[in-house]
């Protein structure tokens, strides 16, 4: 099979998105061969403005994300800045947009303008709820989508708590780039083009399909603590150890559980697997068994015990690990250190195809 960079050639993405979701998207795109010109207003994404700086001054999330593509400084606000677009717009192949709903068609550049000029083009659209319904001109970030989709509620403790990474950003990426994916090979059969719109909360919806379809059967609302996903069990549980780490037990299964349990010399344990959620006393139970050893005691205790515990790392504990190194994950550019695709095809990453810096 021909090598990952060059599945999408001779794929040329316009890319006019910021932020996380849509430069995202086409960054994994233009991994796999695509040709990627982002498209910028004349300040730039706003994502340069976001987060840390590297040794010489760049933004590094802005770079992380918008890494082996060309740059196009664009004022879509202008005839001339649109008359621009359209001539791009003629040989392109994906159009990838983050305005909120009604703006591109102000603008004189959404879908329906556009697919007399390109009848083949992949129109895709991102937005924070959608083209259409209450909260479509609503502004919103990540935490705001987990707060409306029934996520936030369920996480936490006293309190609901968001996540980091943003669950909402990255799935949007993912599906955006699924459905791209999807549309040209569509476009191979019958040489047409689409719309593809999406709305960033309404990725957190399929994330949740085990919880809605116990909905729908039998109208469960879950709470905190309610669930062994969300800290009820003691089985799937965080605890502290001795030194201040903490490790990870999952032992959803019974043979796990059992491993562990026989591994901790408490057999007595076993039966409890199936205590009432919340399961609170068989937590504080587990809590005072590994605050009495350190972390590295915990890992020499269970070494060879299938049992599914793992110590809590922190991330540059996580991408020193033998793992991460043995599995190619991360890759050390001239330009800095760079996530991956974690899947690789016939042995090969992405990898070869180095990502440099955006580039004008």
């Amino acid at each position: 099979m021909a090598s990952v960079s060059t599945y999408l050639a001779g794929v040329k993405i316009l890319d006019l998105s910021q932020y996380i979701s849509g430069p995202f998207a086409s960054l994994m795109l233009g991994d796999m061969g695509a040709q990627v010109i982002k498209i910028e207003p004349p300040h730039g994404d706003e994502m340069r403005s976001l987060g840390p700086r590297d040794s010489d001054g760049d933004p590094v999330f802005y770079h992380a994300l918008n890494a082996g593509k060309s740059l196009l400084h664009i004022d879509l606000k202008t005839e001339e800045g649109r008359a621009r677009i359209l001539e791009l717009i003629k040989d392109a192949d994906v159009l990838i947009e983050g305005f909120r709903p009604g703006v591109m068609a102000r603008l004189g550049i959404d879908y329906q303008s556009l697919k007399p000029l390109n009848p083949s083009l992949i129109y895709c659209s991102i937005s924070g709820y959608g083209t259409n319904g209450p909260l479509s001109q609503s502004a919103g970030h990540d935490g705001n989508y987990l707060a409306t989709s029934g996520i936030l509620d369920r996480n936490g403790g006293e309190q609901p708590f968001f996540f980091d990474p943003p669950v909402a950003d990255v799935s949007g990426a993912l599906f955006a780039s699924i459905a791209i994916l999807g549309a040209l090979n569509g476009r191979n059969r019958t040489g047409e083009g689409t719309h593809i719109e999406l709305g960033l909360a309404d990725t957190l919806m399929p994330l949740q399909l085990m919880q809605i379809a116990e909905w729908g059967a039998n109208a469960t609302v879950p709470a905190r603590q309610s669930t062994y996903l969300n800290g009820a069990a003691a089985y799937y549980q965080v605890y502290p150890a001795a030194d201040g780490r903490y490790v990870m037990l999952g032992a959803v299964e019974a043979k796990f559980w059992r491993n562990f349990c026989i591994a901790a010399g408490r057999e007595d344990w076993i039966a409890r697997q199936d205590d009432a959620f919340p399961q609170q006393e068989l937590i504080a139970d587990i809590s005072h068994f590994f605050r009495q050893y350190t972390s590295a005691q915990i890992e020499a205790r269970f070494d060879g015990i299938e049992c599914c515990l793992s110590p809590v790392l922190n991330l540059e504990e996580a991408l020193i690990s033998d793992h991460v190194g043995s599995r190619g994950l991360v890759h050390q550019a001239k330009d800095g250190l760079q996530a991956l695709f974690p899947a690789t095809f016939d042995g090969e990453t992405t990898a070869p195809r180095a990502r440099l810096a955006p580039h004008d």
